[in-house]
């Protein structure tokens, strides 16, 4: 189990800012501008759970009927996937030396070829809980999350909802448990590259002879042509959490201290 209390704090409170704007063609004819809305939002969350503020703010620079449609959000054209953990969208984005990170409110023209509706916080509850259920499977069979009762279910998403670090851990320690000769069955992870669908395929934390695997590992399983991940020359940079890892580091380490909430491990890959 993660017993590093104050790395799991610390990436816990790792914070985005953000600068909301509303898209100049949404803008009611009667208004000559929109004041931006700045905020402060965690890695760890999702868009839909902590922008209520933003559609109270810009609803009224809209047209009263444009304000019934569903609110999304661009950076700088590209459509932004909510069913994806700010932080990981922040450093797909790669904007860590442009801050405020701008993103552009919309009200109409949902796209919706490139995005998921999301009419309520239960749809990021139900994606959210399945993505628990699904790491867990990787790593237990599914017992741990099975052998939980409905209350714990509810303490990991309300944990999550109202960015209380010890109510979610007080229950998701039981997900990250495994004895030190026993580790995870598989490493519950997905690799990101921008506008581009994730990757994702069975890979296990020690190697046939009973080694540790590593990043490095991993990416030369799951991306082989992309990089020679070997070289000490790279094309590519590695995100995750914001942070730029040593490519040799434990993948089982890196799970059980850098996973979001969902317990998924999520690799950003960035060209350099």
């Amino acid at each position: 189990m993660a017993e590093d209390v104050e790395t799991l704090r610390e990436v816990w409170d790792g914070k985005v800012p953000v600068c909301f704007v509303l898209a100049p063609d949404e803008l009611m004819y009667s208004v000559e501008k929109a004041e931006r809305l700045y905020l402060v939002l965690s890695r760890q969350t999702y868009l839909p759970l902590v922008t209520e503020k933003a559609k109270k703010h810009f609803i009224k620079y809209v047209d009263p009927d444009q304000g019934e449609g569903e609110m999304w959000f661009d950076d700088e054209g590209v459509p932004l996937r909510w069913h994806y953990p700010i932080g990981v969208l922040f450093d797909l984005a790669n904007r860590q030396t442009r801050l405020p990170w701008t993103l552009t409110v919309h009200f109409r023209n949902f796209p919706e070829t490139e995005l998921l509706h999301c009419q309520n916080n239960s749809v990021v509850e139900s994606h959210f809980m399945s993505l628990i259920k699904e790491a867990d499977f990787l790593k237990h069979r599914g017992q741990v999350i099975n052998g939980m009762m409905k209350k714990d279910h509810k303490q990991l998403w309300n944990g999550l909802v109202y960015d209380r670090f010890d109510q979610f851990w007080s229950v998701n320690r039981k997900l990250m448990e495994h004895s030190s000769g026993d580790p995870f069955r598989y490493i519950p992870f997905r690799v990101h590259q921008a506008e581009k669908p994730f990757l994702q395929s069975l890979f296990r934390p020690t190697s046939t002879t009973g080694e540790q695997n590593t990043l490095r590992d991993l990416l030369q399983q799951t991306m082989p042509n992309l990089d020679d991940w070997r070289s000490a020359t790279l094309k590519f940079g590695i995100m995750i959490q914001g942070i730029k890892p040593s490519l040799d580091t434990p993948i089982q380490w890196l799970s059980e201290h850098l996973s979001h909430p969902d317990n998924f491990l999520h690799i950003c890959v960035l060209p350099i």
